[in-house]
Order: structure tokens, then sequence, then C-alpha cells
């Protein structure tokens, strides 16, 4: 049967793989319309990024505990990690100094609102011009929740400011 499948197998209705069996970089390649693998990939560790920047320090660790899965089932070692890998920053000064400052939120020049966070998305992650960066950061958004508990999806939700919010809370 596996030398010659049925004709009827290459031919007929197909069944759509439902999104939450699907590897997470997959996730956010599919639902944020992205070219390819890496581009998800990319763009996952900045959303995070600016994520982390917003939070305290125990705050992202709480997360970081919960993404220990694979990010995407392959055998190219470039895409061979955890989630919770991609939560981590890839730039070891800039994952040093998000340790030990506070959070970016309240009144200074360092405040993250919700333009400042879509622009970072778009301008750290290299996001090309027809990239929609609210898409984008929903994918992201939408694959994580679909790992973490519901305290942590609160826990990060309250930590998100007002339009980026209500993006977490409609992924």
């Amino acid at each position: 049967m596996e030398a010659k499948p049925p004709q009827g197998l290459r031919e007929g209705p197909t069944v759509p793989i439902a999104t939450k069996d699907l590897p997470f970089l997959e996730k956010v390649r599919l639902k944020g319309n992205l070219e390819d693998i890496f581009d998800a990939r990319d763009v996952t560790e900045v959303v995070y990024r600016v994520m982390r920047d917003l939070m305290t320090t125990e705050a992202a660790d709480r997360v970081a505990e919960e993404l220990h899965k694979p990010a995407e089932i392959t055998e190219d070692k470039s895409l061979q990690m955890e989630i919770a890998d991609l939560w981590k920053d890839t730039n070891p000064i800039v994952g040093l100094l998000s340790r030990v400052r506070p959070p970016w939120q309240g009144p200074g020049i360092f405040k993250i609102d919700s333009d400042r966070f879509l622009f970072r998305v778009a301008n750290e992650g290299g996001l090309q011009a027809n990239v929609d960066r609210e898409l984008v950061v929903k994918a992201v958004f939408s694959a994580t929740k679909d790992e973490l508990s519901q305290e942590r999806i609160q826990e990060i939700a309250s930590w998100l400011p007002d339009h980026v919010r209500e993006l977490w809370e409609k992924a």
C-alpha cells in the first residue's frame, strides 16, 4: 500500500491540520502570513523582547518556566530550540540589561505604549512593508497563549499597554 497508494488518497478534499497541532513557529508563520519559518523565529524573538521590556524579571522568569517545548520539529539545527530559547534574548548584553533594569512603564522617555511596541516589532524584526505588524504580533501572541497556563496569560495581559492588550486578548 505504501509503495502504490490508492488513487483516492491523491484526490478529494484534504483535512486541514488544526493549528493547535502545529509546531509553534509554524503557527506564527501561518497566522502571521510570513514567508518562511526563519521570519517567524526572528519576529517572535523581537515580540518577546518588547514584552520582556514591559515586565519585571520575576514575571518574565515565570513565563519562561512554562515555555519548555520544541519551537519547531526539524532537522535544521538553527531551528532546533525550545520556545523558552526564543523568550530569552539572543544578544547577551541586551539579555543582561533586561534582567537588571526596571520595567519600561510609567512616565519617561522609555515608556513603551502600544505605538512604540508595534514600532519596535516592525523595525527590530525587520518586517517588510507589506507585512501587517498587528497580524504578526497577534500570531505570536496566539501561538504563545497555546503554551501558557491561564494564570500566566492573565499576568502577561496585565503588563501590556492598551491596544496591544486588546491584540493579546483577541489572539
